[in-house]
């Protein structure tokens, strides 16, 4: 049992649940018999009145969604045990009540108590189900003038957690009193009623219950389950999609198709459907289904691809028809007659609901004008700066309206996206004339349609949709895959939202509204337009029914696939061509590959072998590969007299894909069928010849040998395979395993003396014996072993995002040099120019750098892979060679031109013990200075936008440190700066906007002069900057000192006093004390866009 203990009370108040609110309702009785204040409700399934809440065309059924039903307890005085109630059926689930005498584990350990407790589903064997239910419970009074006593609880059920209720009830004194009206002939009466939603993990039936069927949800993609629907009863966009040419789609990557078939399934399916082909079109990959994003920008970036499929078709316009509105954005000057229109096109409209009460004050608000004046007046052209109203008013109302309500918004103190869960209130009629710059045709009077609705917080939860389907006030609820009716109040009033203390226990915490959809009354009819077969092209249909029909063969042979194994078969011309050990590369094969029963004989494999490749029975044999203990793969014999009529599975020793090798007549060999094999005295032998000018192997075919034939015997054979001369000396070796070849001595002795464990399936390599073999790998052993150390790698430029890379076969005996030559004459640059970086362990990037001393070999490098997994090793381009920079310090910059515009990162390569004198010399070599200019360089520190001066020319560069905020810069000083008099001074001038720490944009130094009139240094700054005149006067002006602004008025006459700008002896070298000049004025620059840490902007690929 699933409750709360209750803690002992001293004054016998009614305990709580720790897990949730209950309130205790005092429930008046009626006529003595207590049956909750006369309220109308279903008992054991007997209807009576509904109360006004309840919709009337409710089901009375075991599907529906609520009913009350009463036990009545015999003998509660000399109760014992628990007993249940019998079933009452809601939402298909059988409720019952359950009732037990509990006794107290506090203090007063002789305090009894009644424990009460709804259970559902308890008898179910699932462990898949939930539902999720409010209920009262109540103790009815049987005593006239007595309320009866009701508590309530709210629980999502499942299979551990299938009951819910209270220890303590009440105490067993008090429902054993007469006086207190609860007990008549020792006997209670117990009552629950209980409101459920629609179960999950059962079978239940929406089609049946409502008509209509669900999406099944892929991880997270409940938010575009809720949207699809809603678009699916968008009847006359659904009519719309239906008609899209689709016919030479790809099936797997059209958008449009995919919506076709979601639509078709929704409309004719009885169970619910899948979108997985659907994403799959929208080039998402997994994660992405698994990532909830912004509905409006969804429902944006889809109808925005079927507006661009419908063009050109016969349905071309249909989106705009029905979602586009227009707005008139306006300036209005007030002194002049002067203003700016701008027509603009809306496909929804967001509201701000954060402190509005309802749709009418977030419309008034959408609609309030601006007012432009003071600094932020309005540029009337020839009228000069002016005051003005600013402002939108609404042209027309599409026929389906989209409306977002902001629930979702960034938060600039936490920099992340916030849930408001305020109370906002709508209703199921609106009316939008108040909002138009004039009346249109028709009225702007619309019914609600659909409701999205959000649970949880800003970091996830789940999201489900209430739709109207055909705007007649009968509503339902799509919960993913789970559909039920649902009455009005539960689809609007429930979905307003608020907070705890404006919420009654009917309302789930952080659940509300964030999307509504409106329909024109006078376009209802044409949008929720019925959609029949006949409007569903044929040819659509027909492909969809393919589909389907392939989709069921595949899901057969899926359910039969235990019964069924496959044989991979190769023949001969497979092992043309290959360089390696064994006979072929099972990564690189092409098999011819039958799915065949696992009880059909090996006899009838045969059969359909021979069928299918065209050969007499008599003229193929089967050799199947095996496994060696010594990692080799050859083929070995199948005893045909005695497997002949055994199955498949059993010959292949349960092997699944069993590999086979099928020897066929060789079309030139003249022979009518397959030569004998003794088992006992034959051998089979593959040939290779190895070609060490080439540094190729060759492959030679395969013959049946005596074992007791001497290896001498071979030879003409090799010649006449090789096409040598019949007398030509050969050298011959066996393919033992990777790396192991063994030159064969005594060519007199028989062949199962000198090969070893000889076997079928045994390799013979030769090649022809060279007497001033000169070559790089002048014997098929040099030739296995470089084999056996080659290893694929793929070098990728580390200053290249994603770089694919290219691939390189090397030896992992190479040395560092070695590599580097490779790798150099491979891309055609000096390999000195080179530098390499091993790739990390735990994520695909590169790691330290390595030296050019490095002693390791390729093998070392590579050894946090996986034998099969793709090896990889990261580089990069030097303007100096790898030896000298490894001498130097890597140091990172910025280089600013005269004219303060842009930024330019340098990288410099000073020698690690020099100086920043020595930093400036590096820096000379790579940028470009002035024609006129000083020719003489300083560095500077930059910290948050604010100039912070440079250390010294003679400074260690080891001593600088760097951080996130701060940057070093170089600049060519101007020629006016080289010298300062005495009564002349640099001072730092950085740009800010209405708060000083809020600093932007690029700093600069500025001479100024003791005595001179402020208006020169701001003609100076102007000429700096570039700035046009109109521009400038919105610019402010402060002295900042100890981190206070101290703003020059434009009409002053403020000269300029050093003194006052010179750091006093205890602020010299502190960089934030330092005075400076700010200017204040709006960062125009564009800004980057945040995004939640778990979103990306939504894409539909294809």
């Amino acid at each position: 049992m699933n409750h709360v203990n209750d803690k002992e009370n001293q004054n016998n108040d009614v305990e709580e649940m720790d897990t949730q609110e209950v309130e205790t309702a005092e429930t008046p009785n009626d006529a003595g018999e207590g049956d909750g204040g006369g309220e109308n409700r279903q008992l054991n399934g007997e209807v009576q009145e509904q109360a006004a809440t309840q919709d009337t065309d409710m089901e009375e059924d075991e599907s529906r969604s609520e009913a009350t039903f009463r036990y009545t307890v015999q003998g509660i005085s000399k109760l014992k045990d628990s007993e249940l109630s019998p079933p009452c059926i809601v939402r298909n689930l059988p409720w019952k009540i359950m009732v037990m005498p509990r006794t107290s584990t506090g203090p007063e350990r002789n305090q009894r108590s009644l424990g009460f407790f709804l259970q559902c589903n308890a008898e179910s064997e699932s462990s898949s189900w939930s539902c999720f239910a409010i209920a009262d419970l109540k103790i009815v009074s049987q005593k006239e003038g007595v309320e009866s006593f009701t508590r309530k609880i709210q629980h999502l059920f499942f299979s551990k957690e299938n009951d819910w209720g209270f220890s303590h009830f009440m105490s067993l004194n008090e429902v054993l009193d007469p006086e207190k009206g609860f007990i008549k002939d020792d006997s209670i009466i117990l009552e629950v009623h209980v409101a459920a939603d629609a179960p999950h993990g059962v079978s239940w039936d929406s089609k049946k219950h409502t008509g209509y069927v669900g999406l099944k949800n892929q991880g997270a993609t409940c938010y575009m389950n809720s949207l699809l629907q809603t678009l699916y009863f968008t009847n006359q966009l659904r009519k719309a999609v239906y008609k899209m040419p689709t016919e030479s789609d790809d099936s797997a990557r059209s958008v449009a198709l995919a919506l076709q078939r979601v639509f078709h399934e929704l409309q004719f399916s009885d169970k619910p459907v899948g979108t997985k082909k659907l994403t799959k079109s929208f080039g998402w990959e997994t994660l992405d289904s698994f990532m909830q994003h912004d509905v409006q920008e969804f429902l944006r970036v889809l109808l925005d691809k079927l507006e661009s499929k419908m063009k050109g078709t016969c349905v071309e316009g249909t989106v705009p028809k029905l979602f586009e509105g227009k707005m008139v954005s306006f300036i209005k000057c007030k002194n002049v007659d002067y203003g700016s229109t701008r027509i603009e096109t809306f496909y929804d409209i967001q509201l701000n609901i954060k402190g509005k009460k309802n749709i009418d004050e977030s419309f008034r608000d959408y609609i309030t004008t601006e007012i432009l004046d003071g600094d932020n007046k309005y540029d009337a052209g020839e009228h000069g700066l002016q005051d003005a109203e600013k402002g939108v008013i609404f042209s027309s109302f599409p026929p389906v309206l989209h409306l977002h309500l902001m629930r979702f918004q960034y938060d600039p103190i936490t920099d992340c996206s916030v849930k408001f869960n305020d109370r906002f209130e709508f209703s199921d009629k609106i009316s939008l004339d108040p909002y138009l710059q004039s009346a249109e045709a028709t009225r702007a009077d619309y019914t609600l349609h659909a409701v999205l609705v959000h649970s949880g917080d800003n970091h996830g939860g789940h999201y489900v949709v209430f739709i109207n389907p055909k705007g007649d006030g009968k509503w339902c609820k799509f919960d993913d895959d789970v559909v039920s009716k649902c009455p009005k109040q539960e689809a609007i009033d429930n979905n307003f939202g608020g907070h705890d203390d404006d919420m009654n226990m009917t309302v789930k915490h952080c659940t509300n509204a964030y999307m509504l959809v409106y329909i024109r009354d006078s376009e209802l009819k044409n949008v929720l337009q019925e959609v029949t077969e006949e409007d569903i092209p044929q040819e659509l249909v027909d492909r969809l029914q393919d589909e389907k029909r392939v989709e069921q063969i595949r899901r057969k042979e899926r359910n039969e696939a235990h019964l069924y194994m496959s044989v991979q078969v190769l023949l001969e011309d497979s092992f043309e061509g290959h360089q390696g050990n064994d006979l072929y590369d099972p990564d690189k094969v092409f098999y011819r590959t039958f799915r065949v029963k696992k009880q059909t004989s090996l006899s009838d494999l045969i059969d359909q072998l021979a069928e299918s490749l065209k050969y007499p029975v008599d003229q193929i044999r089967p050799w199947p590969f095996n496994y060696r203990s010594n990692q080799t793969c050859r083929p070995t014999l199948i005893d045909l007299e005695t497997d002949i009529y055994k199955f498949v599975i059993d010959v292949s020793e349960n092997t699944n894909p069993w590999n086979i090798w099928v020897e066929t007549v060789r079309p030139d060999s003249g022979l009518k069928t397959l030569p004998n094999f003794d088992k006992d005295l034959d051998v089979l032998l593959f040939f290779k010849l190895y070609d060490p000018k080439h540094k190729r192997i060759h492959y030679c075919g395969h013959h049946y040998m005596p074992v007791a034939a001497k290896v001498q015997e071979l030879i003409p054979i090799l010649n006449e395979r090789a096409g040598f001369p019949p007398n030509t000396e050969l050298i011959l070796y066996e393919e033992i395993k990777p790396n192991l070849t063994e030159k064969i001595e005594n060519y007199n002795e028989p062949l199962e003396k000198v090969l070893e464990e000889l076997m079928d399936g045994d390799i013979i390599v030769f090649q022809k014996d060279e007497k001033d073999n000169i070559y790089d790998l002048p014997s098929c052993q040099a030739y296995f072993r470089d084999l056996y150390y080659r290893v694929e790698v793929t070098f990728c430029d580390k200053t290249i995002p994603n770089d694919p890379g290219f691939p390189m076969e090397l030896s992992q005996q190479m040395t560092y040099d070695q590599m580097a030559r490779a790798v150099g004459q491979r891309m055609g640059v000096d390999p000195y120019l080179l530098q390499f970086f091993k790739c990390q362990n735990y994520k695909d990037s590169p790691s330290h750098p390595l030296r050019c001393t490095y002693e390791g070999t390729v093998k070392d490098l590579l050894s946090n892979y996986k034998p099969k997994q793709p090896k990889k090793v990261y580089y990069q381009q030097l303007s100096i060679r790898i030896n000298e920079l490894e001498n130097k310090k890597q140091f990172k910059c910025v280089w600013v031109g005269p004219k303060l515009k842009e930024e330019k990162d340098l990288i410099l390569y000073p020698n690690k013990t020099g100086t920043v004198a020595d930093l400036l010399e590096e820096a000379r070599k790579q940028v470009e200075l002035s024609e006129n200019g000083s020719g003489k360089l300083r560095f500077l520190e930059v910290t948050c936008y604010k100039i912070a001066y440079g250390p010294h020319e003679d400074t260690s560069l080891e001593s600088l440190s760097s951080s996130a905020n701060k940057t070093y810069r170089i600049e060519e000083v101007p020629r006016d700066e080289l010298n300062l008099a005495d009564d002349e001074m640099l001072i730092a001038v950085g740009h800010f906007h209405k708060d000083i720490y809020n600093t932007f944009g690029i700093p600069f130094l500025l001479k100024i002069k003791h005595g001179e009139p402020f208006s020169k240094v701001k003609d100076r700054i102007q000429k700096k900057l570039g700035v046009q005149d109109k521009e400038f006067e919105k610019f402010k002006f402060a002295i900042v000192i100890m981190g206070q602004p101290q703003f020059i008025k434009d009409d002053s006459d403020y000269t300029i006093n050093l003194g006052d700008l010179r750091p006093s002896v205890n602020q010299v070298g502190s960089a934030t004390l330092r005075p400076w000049l700010g200017l204040e004025h709006v960062n125009k620059a564009p800004k980057r866009s945040r995004y939640n840490y778990l979103e990306k902007a939504i894409k539909i690929y294809n």
